[in-house]
């Protein structure tokens, strides 16, 4: 931990800031209170009425200490409970002395089954000491303004832009203020949340902390303690009517990965959500999912949605499980990218992939993005909007409605299929393109080959072909295959055993054993028997451009 220095103006006081509710419990009968104070506030407490009463009910709180980079401060939260179901609920926090103004807020209904919420992700701002939420204050309550019916809101990560220094989370919960504290605000880790620098001042010596110590401590009283072991509050769960939200921290994925299969396998709600910061079908065609979705698929692909962030650009996913893609809601795990809230760094480089059945890049910068998401029963409207506020009107990139009902996802879109005897080959999302039109992969002897030059080519890899052999290289390895010979050479000299022997197929092009070839170069490749294409993925998210010598 960095030597404390002097506090700067806007860190803690005796008096309450950075008050937010928030869902850690019952929604119809509780709701945390959380705030912030110095370290002279020491015995704090709520004090909450119902609307149209005198009855004032109070309720210490807990209290933690929060050791931060620049200061040192008591993180208090208090559950309200004992509540009644669809009421308002009139509240202040601090201690004897200081007291926050009064807010309110309302719980959930019984059996509730129509509701809104809002989901927002990548707000983060970037200039460290004095960053600017004006922006994404003045979004948010305006779209509160026009949809005054949303109940909570959630986020899809990178809620700041450095959140191991304190300094950020002032500033990014400064910029939630009149809107946290009468709706709940249940966040999702960034891996710019948990990203610190061991002297900011010169930007030298960043790391990510595992856990995400800012965070966790922030909001542990916060958010339900119903995480897996030390990855608690960057994973939890709770309900709200008839949905049931899981939010996933990008940390620990091996024991995440188990907790999301029993925390989900024990809903019985009508509506499964998942949130987790990196998209797991990305847009970014450099993109990965290497470093978390092996260990977490089989609770990810139970979920009936999967919000993500992360690369600042909209995409929604066809129904997708073991990487199969579908049509039908009942099939598989629609994942839905949030674009950029924050206005700030657009997305680049960004491509509809063939997982997605929609998809904007959002590279005009300084346009917002949130989603509207509509819960009736068993159906649900989600509607991505760009641009909402005072002076622009909203236009709308997409607008969804699945219906668990009819079994049907309107507007109709029919994920690709291709002809048994040509299946495609498709490169982190993206088709092979042209060269891959009349060289495909074929099977013989039960062994998958492919023309691996061509997916090579496709994304301006190293190709050598010389007569009877060919060298690929890719992300600082080069190996050559020779045609007739089960034996690769790779440019350290190392020998590898292959499958089968390369051969000589179609356009004369040679083929190699598909997945021992790829296994060479770290890649992870598939067969989609149910779309009937072959997709190579690698962890490396640098752009494989083979440059002139």
């Amino acid at each position: 931990m960095a030597e404390t220095k002097a506090k700067p103006a806007g860190f803690s006081t005796e008096k309450p800031d950075h008050i937010m509710i928030s869902i850690n419990g019952d929604a119809t009968k509780q709701m945390a209170v959380t705030w912030r104070t110095d370290m002279s506030a020491e015995t704090s407490y709520i004090e909450y009425r119902e609307e149209n009463t005198e009855n004032v009910i109070r309720k210490d709180s807990e209290n933690l200490v929060f050791k931060s980079d620049r200061d040192e401060s008591y993180i208090h939260t208090a559950i309200a409970d004992g509540l009644k179901p669809g009421t308002k609920y009139f509240y202040t926090c601090g201690d004897g002395k200081n007291r926050s103004e009064e807010y309110f807020f309302t719980t959930a209904e019984e059996n509730l089954e129509k509701f809104t919420f809002i989901a927002i992700s990548d707000q983060q701002q970037g200039n460290f000491y004095e960053q600017d939420y004006s922006k994404i204050n003045a979004f948010l309550k305006e779209i509160l303004r026009r949809h005054p019916e949303v109940k909570f809101i959630v986020t899809g990560g990178d809620n700041t832009d450095c959140g191991q220094h304190v300094v950020q989370w002032n500033g990014a919960l400064k910029g939630m203020e009149g809107i946290m504290e009468y709706r709940p605000l249940m966040m999702t880790l960034g891996n710019h949340d948990n990203r610190g620098f061991k002297d900011y001042e010169t930007g030298e010596g960043r790391y990510y902390a595992e856990p995400a110590e800012f965070f966790n401590t922030q909001f542990k009283m916060a958010y339900p303690d119903n995480g897996p072991g030390i990855w608690k509050t960057e994973n939890y769960s709770f309900d709200y009517g008839n949905v049931h939200v899981c939010v996933m921290g990008i940390n620990g994925p091996d024991e995440v990965g188990e907790w999301i299969k029993e925390d989900l396998s024990q809903s019985d709600k009508t509506w499964k959500i998942g949130t987790y910061h990196f998209p797991i079908y990305y847009s970014n065609p450099a993109g990965h999912n290497f470093d978390a979705f092996p260990w977490m698929r089989e609770g990810v692909d139970m979920c009936d949605i999967m919000l993500a962030g992360h690369e600042h650009n909209f995409s929604r996913s066809f129904p997708i499980k073991n990487d199969a893609i579908f049509a039908k809601p009942s099939q598989g795990t629609i994942h839905y990218m949030l674009s950029n809230a924050g206005g700030g760094a657009p997305g680049c480089n960004s491509q509809q992939s063939i997982f997605h059945a929609a998809f904007y890049p959002q590279e005009i910068e300084g346009r917002p993005s949130f989603a509207l998401f509509e819960v009736d029963g068993k159906k649900m409207k989600i509607t991505s909007y760009l641009g909402l506020g005072d002076d622009i009107e909203a236009d709308i990139i997409d607008q969804v409605i699945i219906d668990k009902e009819k079994d049907e996802i309107l507007p109709y879109a029919m994920p690709p299929v291709y002809l048994e005897r040509h299946p495609r080959m498709v490169f982190k999302g993206m088709l092979a393109g042209l060269g891959g039109v009349d060289a495909f992969p074929v099977k013989k002897d039960g062994i998958w080959f492919a023309p691996l030059s061509v997916v090579f080519q496709s994304v301006g890899a190293y190709v050598a072909k010389e007569k009877g052999k060919m060298t690929l290289g890719i992300y600082g390895k080069k190996v050559t295959f020779t045609e007739g010979s089960d034996i690769a050479v790779t440019d350290k000299g190392e020998e590898i055993k292959l499958d089968a022997p390369v051969f000589r197929g179609m356009r004369g092009l040679l083929y190699v054993p598909a997945f021992s070839a790829s296994a060479i170069y770290g890649f992870r490749c598939v067969y989609v028997e149910h779309n009937n294409f072959m997709f190579w993925e690698h962890e490396e998210e640098s752009i494989p451009l083979f440059e002139q010598p």
